[in-house]
């Protein structure tokens, strides 16, 4: 869930809260503010600011603030302009936050109105110890593979961190044959080789959830968090799987603020007992106290790691999983007769439906796309990043 919907329901919950009668989820109390997405770290690059307006309940898109002036200063006169490009702000060059500085945030938006973050500093500097998967069985989720992070901060300065990943996988189409079928007319077809590259693709998806732990409670500062769990019998790590783990240490008040966006997304509804607490940023309009801005500056330092794993290596017994049965759908290629199913064979070949896996004379066996041709619902190009 978005900042802007986040903000939403709350506003909207302050309304409904302590009623009992039914209350429409649309939007006649919205009052507009920018949203600011702002997490600079300690490496070197373009860095990125998202500026946005909020939504009303009901919407589907997210309006960019456009034509803000944006500009990041550090307590040595060194400021740092973004310019916008295809909806969010990027340093205009690129530059990393420093231990020892302090920088803020100043948006000036179009219509005059000036949004200043109070003064930050960076957060200590501590890299993921290691990511380690293993073959774990639970009552509620079964057996699966639990991948857990792991860092370690021995001067007890870091405690509050955030994490996010990013997953890829490889897919191998298991009824990919070398041979296809093209539909040449009406009432005519051909077989012609298959290209190969239609049968091993890449897929990768980035997690959505705010996932924070923070080690107060600990007699070290030290982390062992079970990010991700996947059950044996899920596709995606059917053959060889990655994940890209990015460990962000934040400030108090930066934790604070992804705490309280964590529990408002996380409530299953807005007249819900739980109350998650104000949203308080640090980001002010200095010259219009009532106007409303949601978001945070924060300046994180942020280590990343990444492992990849085949499924043989967690489940050596067992025969990798694929989210589809497969089964096989058979058609008699004709077109006059009762038992005749050439109409309905074409029209699930032209719209790659169906793809062609065998056939005896004219009786044909097809079985779903995503069985033989895994470009139809991912990529065939192999990340840079890969490697076997």
């Amino acid at each position: 869930m978005s900042l802007n919907k986040i903000f939403l329901l709350l506003i909207i919950s302050f309304f409904v809260n302590g009623c009992t009668e039914t209350y429409p989820l649309l939007t006649n109390t919205y009052e507009e503010a920018i949203v600011v997405e702002a997490t600079l770290t300690n490496e070197l690059k373009n860095q990125e600011i998202k500026i946005t307006k909020t939504a009303r309940f009901e919407d589907t898109g997210i309006t960019t603030e456009n034509g803000a002036k944006v500009i990041v200063k550090d307590n040595l006169n060194n400021e740092y302009t973004f310019e916008q490009n295809a909806g969010i702000y990027i340093s205009q060059s690129p530059f990393q936050i420093l231990p020892g500085r302090e920088y803020t945030l100043e948006i000036t938006t179009l219509d005059g109105k000036i949004y200043q973050s109070s003064s930050e500093v960076l957060t200590t500097d501590t890299p993921i110890g290691s990511i380690e998967p293993t073959v774990v069985t639970s009552k509620d989720k079964g057996k699966g593979v639990q991948i857990n992070v792991k860092s370690y901060d021995p001067g007890r300065t870091s405690k509050y961190y955030r994490y996010e990943y990013e997953e890829t996988y490889k897919i191998i189409a298991p009824r990919w044959t070398s041979m296809k079928i093209n539909v040449t007319g009406p009432e005519s077809i051909e077989l012609v080789p298959n290209s190969p590259d239609t049968r091993t693709c890449y897929s990768t998806k980035k997690s959505t959830d705010i996932i924070l732990v923070n080690t107060n409670d600990q007699a070290e500062d030290r982390v062992n968090l079970p990010i991700r769990f996947i059950e044996e019998n899920n596709y995606i790590i059917g053959h060889r799987y990655s994940i890209l783990v990015k460990q962000y240490v934040e400030s108090l008040g930066a934790y604070t603020f992804h705490k309280i966006m964590r529990d408002i997304a996380s409530s299953s509804s807005i007249l819900s007992p739980k109350q998650p607490g104000v949203i308080s940023g640090n980001i002010k309009c200095i010259n219009d106290p009532n106007k409303n801005v949601i978001g945070y500056f924060g300046l994180n330092t942020v280590s990343s790691l990444r492992i990849f794993f085949n499924y043989t290596d967690m489940f050596p017994e067992n025969f990798p999983p694929y989210f589809n049965t497969c089964e096989d759908i058979p058609f008699l290629f004709c077109f006059r007769g009762d038992s005749c199913e050439g109409e309905s064979m074409i029209y699930n070949l032209e719209r790659n439906l169906m793809i062609y896996n065998s056939n005896l004379g004219n009786k044909y066996i097809l079985v779903d796309a995503e069985c033989g041709d895994c470009t139809s619902f991912s990529s065939n190009v192999i990340p840079s990043f890969w490697t076997e």
